[in-house]
Parts: structure tokens; sequence; C-alpha cells
């Protein structure tokens, strides 16, 4: 249908072109006659003049006509995807093509109302430097329009940006989100028509948008364990599985940690299920406190938790339950007093399955409580035999 579209823009332009060069034939030839030579010069430099400007006026159409297939594609997709990443970057990319636009990032709310970011031409710093998510967004906020300071860019580099536009992505109760476009032309500005084309194409996206927000967040809650607010025994194994298949792939380490409270069962039965609950909870935030930013921390079950080190060895769980048990033992939990941890550790073994690979820490965990509770367990990576760390019980 495009494709037909554009042709049909092509030959009427090209019928155009043909009718002006006969209209203007005719209307040499009616002229009073001159000298031949000049006669013939002024004809054919009217006729090239009138050419170049048929030419270019049928080139700007034919790139407008490609650029409106171009956005009519992304948007015709929109509806046929319900990952979030992918609807975000099938809107840029309609974005990308309205006039003048060189560059474009859109911010939403994704789960938790933790914004998630697509950028399209821009780069990581100038994404963090550009960004108006910031910007106070109601109802009434039509559209932002951002001028930069013009500044000299690195040599080889990409021009700096100079001007910016944004317009609300509106949810059914209130705005969700921004779609922002670039400009590295220095000193240009967006227009009306510009404005109303990202009006209409955020307008046109946002029910894509939030049907693939609802469900990521229908994904991120079905990982989540209800309790603790950690990851749940489901995505602990799949998440397991992906970085040992991860590790073997690209020869990276990888360290596993399994610990459980110290007579957590003693807790359920002296003050309730309840309050047990809550020792469990509590523990969970004191866990996310200490772990880093790449390690991935669960409940595997019960009063059982685990956290994945990837890029990790045997010395970083170590530290890592060190972390726990001091910021477990800092303060006393409520209802609970001051409480003991015992963990197990392992690190990839070049014949570990998933499977085996947490049953070896597993394994360790309970070699820990068997010796006293309040302990570590570890393989050294060479050896099946087991270390202990003498970290004494503080129950």
């Amino acid at each position: 249908m495009t494709t037909v579209t554009v042709a049909a823009g092509v030959a009427a332009g090209v019928t155009g072109l043909l009718l002006v060069l006969g209209l203007t034939a005719r209307a040499l030839l009616g002229r009073p006659r001159r000298s031949g030579s000049d006669a013939v010069a002024a004809a054919v430099d009217e006729l090239n003049r009138r050419m170049e400007t048929m030419g270019r006026e049928l080139t700007s159409a034919l790139e407008r006509a490609r650029e409106e297939s171009r956005r009519t594609r992304a948007l015709g997709e929109l509806a046929g995807s319900i990952d979030l990443d992918e609807v975000l970057g099938r809107t840029l990319d309609a974005a990308g093509a309205v006039p003048g636009v060189d560059a474009a990032l859109i911010d939403v709310l994704g789960p938790d109302d933790v914004p998630v970011t697509a950028t399209l031409g821009l780069s990581s710093e100038e994404a963090a430097e550009h960004s108006v998510a910031s910007a106070p967004v109601g109802r009434r906020v039509r559209s932002l329009l951002v001028a930069y300071d013009a500044g000299a860019g690195d040599p080889g580099a990409a021009a700096p940006i100079a001007a910016g536009a944004a317009v609300p992505i509106h949810g059914e109760l209130e705005p969700i989100g921004l779609l922002c476009v670039f400009s590295r032309r220095p000193a240009y500005g967006f227009g009306e028509s510009q404005l109303r084309e990202l009006e209409s194409l955020a307008a046109r996206a946002s029910p894509a948008i939030e049907n693939a927000r609802r469900f990521r967040e229908a994904r991120h809650l079905a990982d989540i364990d209800a309790l603790t607010g950690l990851h749940n025994r489901r995505y602990f194994h799949e998440t397991l599985a992906r970085e040992v298949a991860r590790a073997e792939r690209y020869n990276r380490r990888l360290a596993l940690v399994v610990f459980d409270l110290d007579n957590f069962k003693e807790i359920n039965d002296n003050l309730g299920h309840l309050a047990g609950d809550g020792v469990l909870a509590e523990l969970a935030e004191r866990i996310r406190r200490v772990i880093r930013h790449a390690d991935i921390a669960c409940r595997v079950g019960g009063d059982e938790f685990a956290v994945i080190l990837p890029e990790s060895g045997l010395q970083d769980g170590e530290q890592l339950y060190e972390r726990i048990s001091q910021e477990v033992a800092s303060r006393p939990i409520t209802h609970a007093g001051r409480l003991g941890l015992s963990a197990g550790v392992a690190e990839l073994r070049a014949q570990d399955d998933p499977a085996r690979f947490f049953q070896r820490a597993d394994a360790n965990l309970y070699t820990a409580k068997g010796l006293g509770k309040g302990r570590l367990a570890t393989d050294d990576g060479t050896s099946p035999r087991t270390a202990i760390s003498g970290i004494e019980s503080l129950v």
C-alpha cells in the first residue's frame, strides 16, 4: 500500500514536470524573436531553472513519503508486541523519522516506579546529560522546548545536541513518561508542525506502552517473593542456569552463597509464624543493604536464602557472608533479638551443571550447621574437602 502511494506520488510529479516543461516551451515559442543564439541560451537557462526547481520539489516529496512510510510502519508494528523494550524501540524509530530529529529518548515508569529509558542516536553520556525526565509533567503540560549552549564537540565525535523537545506520554489516569527528541543543528528550533507530529506519535504509542508496562509489571511480580521482596525460587533456578551457561561460555567465574537463620524453628514455635514472617522480611532488607549491584539475592524456601555472585570466586562469597552476618548481628531483629547465620559457599567448576552447583553449595550449608551453626563451609574449588571458618553462633 505504501509503495503504491509513493509510486503514485512520483508519477504525479513526473507528469507535472512534463506539463510545466510543455507550457514553458510554448511560452518561449510565443515570445518575440531575438537573435538566434540569445534566444536559445535564454530558453535553455529557463528550462534548466525550472527543471532544477521541480527536481528539488520531487526529491523533497519522495523523502517525505519515505519518512512517513517509515513512521507508519513503525507505529503499525507497535500493537503486535508486549515487550516494553521492543515497543519503546519502535516508538523511537518513528520519532527519529520526524523532520529535524537527529536523536530521541523515552523515559517511562517501569515496575515499582523505576524509570525505564530507551535512546536512539545518543551516547550514554548524552542520554544522562540531556534527559528531561525530572521535569514536572501534568495534564496541562503540552510540550517542553529546550535550548542548549553551543559547545565545541570532540574531534571526530557527533555534533553536540543543540535543541530538544519533549511531549508527555499519557496513560489512562496520568502521564507515564516523556518522549524527547533532539537536534544537533546549530541554533535549531522545533516548530509547531513537529510538535503536532510528536503529540500524535505519543498518543498512538501510549496504549502499546501501557500494555507493555503492565506485562512487565506482571512478570516482575511473578518473579518476586511476596513476603521478602527478594526474587523467588523459580527466578533463582532460571537465573542460576542462565549465569552458569554464561560463565561457561565466556570462561568467567561464578560463586553461590546459600544460607539460613540458625534456630529459626524456635522463633516460629515460641513467637508464632507471624513473628517469624516479620523476621524473614527484616532479614531480607538487611541482605539488600550489603549485596553488590550485580549480585542476585533470592529466597529459596522457608528461611533459606541464596545469592548468586557473577564474576566472583570463593573469597567473594566468604566476604559477602561476613558482611551479611555483621549486618544481622549489628542490632537485634524485631521480636527475635540477635540472630546468627550459617552458610555454604561454592564456586563453579568445569563439570558443574546448575543442579550440581546448587547441591554442592547447599551441602556445604548443612555441613556448617552440623559443626556448630553460625559458621561458613566452603570448598576450595580444587578438591572436595571442606574448609570451616570459625565464625561462632550469635544465638
